[in-house]
């Protein structure tokens, strides 16, 4: 045995710790559907943020128990036959990876699921993350977003989008761009930590306090993409221009407004992605000095992004005083062992 297949050998014995970030979508968000990228092309800009999804894998003595497989998420399933495992996610990377047995898998956040961050694929990429390497098996980063992406499309067969799998994967601040579902092109935004730094500043985000399940609202969009296909390219138009206001000495003001036209555009899209609520807190930031923002995610609820003057910011926290606001920091890596 050499010391790769020693170090292998020793990594698939020990317990590790994954992590994968949500990430916050300005713009493009509804392009990254093979329904629409596959005929017109799609793009998002992006950034991860320090909210993070967890998982921990270590090894389990199946014969020192009546079960060989122990997984917790917000129950514990404790069985003999991976295909009996309700959790369809565990389910499916387990048999993905060929694992089916002697092991024990624990998942926990930093935020809440269904609320439009991107939450349910960064869970599916750390776990997919943690079980590779559980194995012994290192992983490029995009082939990670790719893995993900399968799984959840063509296994689990849910209706979601493709940047959030490499955005969790990847990390970072960034334009991504999607020709197929094998073939997805990432380019980092060139901004100096001064400009970034500028840029969080004028980042306001705010709880709905509604959750949903992104593919229960997408399905509806999905049937319409044929007749949305002319906003569909606008918004895409809007990740150029929103690039463009970041990489140069523009007035960051210029993407606060690019965010309001964004919102207007998706929330044509179709009626059931905004609701007198939404529409309310959306409004509530405006007329206290935003100078635009977007419901994050696929629609129907979770977290409102405002982009407001740094001077608004305290009567935007007055404002909404009784809702949770959502303090972060963007840029943040990609997944990660961060344990073993």
């Amino acid at each position: 045995m050499n010391i790769l297949d020693l170090k292998n050998k020793q990594a698939s014995k020990s317990m590790l710790i994954s992590r994968a970030p949500v990430r916050i979508s300005f713009f493009g968000g509804g392009t990254d559907y093979p329904e629409y990228f596959l005929q017109h092309g799609g793009a998002v800009l992006a950034t991860t943020i320090d909210k993070f999804s967890y998982v921990t894998v270590s090894p389990f003595l199946s014969h020192l128990f009546d079960y060989s497989t122990r997984i917790s998420y917000r129950k514990v399933e404790l069985v003999n036959n991976i295909n009996d495992i309700e959790h369809n996610v565990y389910r499916e990377c387990l048999k993905f990876c060929g694992l089916e047995k002697d092991i024990e898998i624990h998942h926990v956040a930093d935020l809440p699921a269904f609320t439009g961050l991107g939450s349910s694929s960064s869970f599916t990429v750390s776990l997919l993350h943690a079980l590779h390497s559980f194995k012994g098996e290192f992983i490029r980063p995009i082939d990670l977003a790719y893995e993900a992406i399968y799984i959840e499309r063509h296994l689990l067969n849910d209706k979601v989008g493709c940047q959030d799998q490499v955005m969790a994967a990847l990390g970072g601040f960034n334009l991504v761009e999607f020709r197929t579902e094998e073939d997805i092109q990432v380019s980092r935004l060139p901004i100096s930590p001064q400009r970034l730094a500028e840029f969080e500043k004028h980042l306001f985000i705010v709880f709905t306090g509604i959750r949903r399940k992104a593919s229960d609202v997408v399905a509806q969009q999905l049937q319409k993409v044929s007749s949305n296909t002319q906003i569909l390219k606008s918004m895409r138009c809007m990740v150029d221009e929103g690039w463009d206001i970041l990489t140069s000495n523009r007035s960051l003001s210029e993407f606060g407004e690019l965010l309001h036209q964004a919102w207007l555009a998706k929330r044509s899209l179709d009626g059931c992605i905004s609701n007198t609520e939404i529409d309310r807190v959306y409004q509530i930031g405006k007329d206290a000095g935003a100078w635009g923002g977007k419901l994050l995610g696929a629609g129907a609820g979770g977290f409102m992004l405002f982009f407001a003057p740094l001077e608004k910011h305290e009567s935007l926290k007055k404002i909404f005083a009784n809702y949770q606001v959502l303090e972060v920091k963007s840029n943040s890596l990609g997944s990660q062992i961060i344990f073993s």
